[in-house]
């Protein structure tokens, strides 16, 4: 288990080893559990988009970067960038999620893993400085309680939606990343970190738009867990809650990224901490030990978290994702899903850091 010192009352790694992190399971779903997600993707579906592009923001990384705005469920209107390629056209499309700190600019989520790649980066309802919509709360302590009260209120729905709609919002700029080029149209690619590493579990199993995706230190796995672990993150709101209220039980069953993952088959990068002050490891290990088809972990030795070799830990996750999409989204089969799940699955062990700096914004 990793170590470090901090000035937490609790411990951040929770008293597990790896090895007792890689046996924590998702939680059992309920029966209607593909039933409710279905039918939210096929709501998400019928939305009309209608996309718009705003002027060049700026050019970086071989792209050229554009404000974006597209309808989502509910008739919201969501803002937030487009990314294109500065020369030719796009060969591969990219969904990138947010952190639950929002995404008050494009910069970190770039440059994109592949060359010759499109991207839309949406600030999902209520959060980021293009995402901000009447009556929902734009800090993660009270986002993540806005309509708890039920699954068909509960605003993480919305925000999976979200994802899903900026997909369609994708797809009708760059028509050449649309499925309707047939067999051989190239699928999507998700990213999601924290916050949107839990959305993009939630929204997968259910479009296959998607080839490929890699999610960093992903929220919302397994709650029944979750709500017994002190955090500093957005889980420490629904705890609180909990504490008052403990049928809202019944609710989180719907909204849990492991048990989700379960049911995600396509190829999926999972980067996971031993050690987060924000989104407690066991959540984290049990989205990656749930997935079902070909998978990769890379162990992190802390996330949300400051230290010594942070730099050297995303250097090496970002050639680790630019392989894998390199791999599963451009060699893989266009059409027929993602194929079998191989017999096993690798495991990176990232450098350890010396010594901590302390506390990052939480997910």
């Amino acid at each position: 288990m990793a170590s470090f010192t901090h000035d937490f009352p609790f411990d951040p790694s929770y008293g597990r080893s790896l090895d007792e992190l890689l046996r924590v399971p998702p939680p059992a779903a309920p029966g209607d559990f593909a039933a409710f997600w279905r039918a939210r993707h096929d709501e998400a579906r019928k939305v009309a988009t209608e996309p718009r592009i705003g002027p060049l923001e700026g050019e970086r990384d071989g792209l050229r970067i554009h404000g974006v705005t597209y309808t989502s469920v509910g008739g919201a209107r969501i803002g937030g960038w487009l990314a294109l390629p500065a020369e030719g056209s796009a060969e591969h499309g990219f969904v990138i999620g947010h952190g639950y700190g929002g995404r008050q600019e494009p910069g970190p989520d770039l440059p994109l893993p592949l060359p010759r790649s499109a991207a839309i980066l949406p600030c999902v309802r209520g959060m980021g400085s293009r995402g901000l919509q009447p009556g929902i709360p734009d800090v993660a302590d009270a986002h993540v309680l806005h309509g708890i009260e039920s699954r068909d209120t509960y605003v993480i729905g919305d925000c999976v939606a979200d994802l899903w709609c900026a997909a369609s919002a994708l797809h009708e700029l760059v028509p050449e990343l649309a499925p309707e080029g047939g067999e051989g149209a190239p699928r999507l690619g998700y990213l999601g970190e924290s916050f949107g590493g839990g959305l993009g579990a939630l929204a997968l199993p259910w479009d296959d738009r998607f080839g490929a995706a890699q999610l960093t230190v992903p929220t919302f796995g397994n709650h029944p867990l979750r709500i017994t672990l002190p955090c500093v993150g957005s889980g420490e709101s629904v705890r609180a809650y909990h504490r008052e209220h403990p049928e809202v039980t019944d609710v989180l069953r719907y909204f849990d990224a492991a048990t989700a993952a379960a049911r995600v088959e396509l190829p999926t990068l999972v980067a996971a901490a031993l050690f987060d002050p924000a989104v407690p490891p066991p959540g984290q290990f049990a989205v990656h030990n749930a997935l079902t088809g070909p998978r990769e972990l890379q162990v992190l030795s802390a996330g949300h978290f400051e230290h010594e070799g942070l730099a050297a830990e995303a250097a090496e996750l970002r050639e680790n994702r630019r392989r894998f999409f390199g791999t599963y989204l451009v060699q893989a089969p266009l059409s027929g899903g993602s194929g079998p799940a191989p017999s096993g699955w690798r495991v990176v062990l990232t450098r350890r850091p010396r010594a901590p700096k302390g506390p990052v914004p939480s997910g």
